[in-house]
């Protein structure tokens, strides 16, 4: 089972995120301190971070540079950002976010951002 981790104060995010997962196999977490997100990231194996784009007073950009400055890019957890509207995606990109969704949540666009689909070029290596 997959550990994705939900950083987001708003329980409304966090509420459509676990909606959006129910019928996959992720264990979902949550984190509604942004500091904290090294240091949870250390404690254990996160495999995705789905991170709000505003979080108390920590933009989601900067909690996706963060955890990329954080951890070894071969042990990095995908990250995902949740834009407030489409032109975010800029900033998403910006920040090297591994993908982004745009709120209201959209069940299967998020389970493909969290976990997209290999293509038959990588089974094949």
């Amino acid at each position: 089972m997959s550990t994705v981790l939900v950083v987001a104060d708003a329980s409304w995010v966090t509420n459509e995120v676990r909606s959006a997962l129910t019928l996959g196999t992720w264990q979902i977490e949550e984190l509604s301190e942004p500091r904290a997100i090294v240091e949870r990231l250390e404690k254990s194996k996160v495999e995705c971070v789905v991170v709000d784009m505003q979080v108390g007073s920590k933009g989601g950009m900067a909690i996706i540079r963060s955890i990329r400055q954080a951890t070894d890019p071969l042990e990095r957890p995908r990250t995902v950002l949740l834009l407030d509207r489409s032109a975010d995606r800029f900033l998403a990109g910006r920040a090297g976010a591994d993908a982004s969704v745009l709120k209201p949540i959209n069940a299967a666009q998020l389970r493909v951002a969290i976990d997209p689909p290999t293509s038959a070029s990588d089974e094949e290596e």
